[in-house]
């Protein structure tokens, strides 16, 4: 796949549950903050956006869990974009382990953009 964007992160004690794992909520979290580093690489400031009136929302998420990631492990979560009709715009994500490039986490996060409240194909973004 040809990603156009990655961050790097590192898992944290305390985002793991008892059995020792990152809890499934906690990839929402890295997933969204790549998305957000990704738009502010291109130039996005969510409150000047938020000032005009737009506000990019998820519409759906999807995501495969292939393998857990533990305490201590290093990732790299990578992302690609595309348009789906005028409306929406898909990022396409992957998580995978640095120590051996094994695919943790592979998700499609679908948005849209509010002009006031409305869908728009806001010029924003240029997917």
């Amino acid at each position: 796949m040809d990603y156009i964007f990655e961050l790097q992160m590192s898992v944290r004690d305390y985002e793991c549950d008892i059995q020792g794992i990152v809890n499934n909520s906690v990839y929402q979290n890295y997933l969204e903050h790549t998305r957000h580093e990704y738009l502010r690489s291109i130039g996005l400031d969510f409150a000047a956006l938020a000032r005009e009136g737009v506000t990019p929302v998820v519409y759906r998420i999807e995501i495969d869990y292939k393998y857990p990631l533990k305490s201590g492990d290093s990732f790299v979560c990578k992302l690609r974009t595309e348009r789906e009709g005028n409306l929406k715009i898909v990022f396409l994500q992957d998580i995978f382990r640095l120590s051996d490039n094994k695919l943790i986490v592979n998700a499609k996060v679908i948005a849209v953009v509010l002009k006031n409240g409305r869908p728009s194909r806001s010029d924003s973004f240029r997917m």
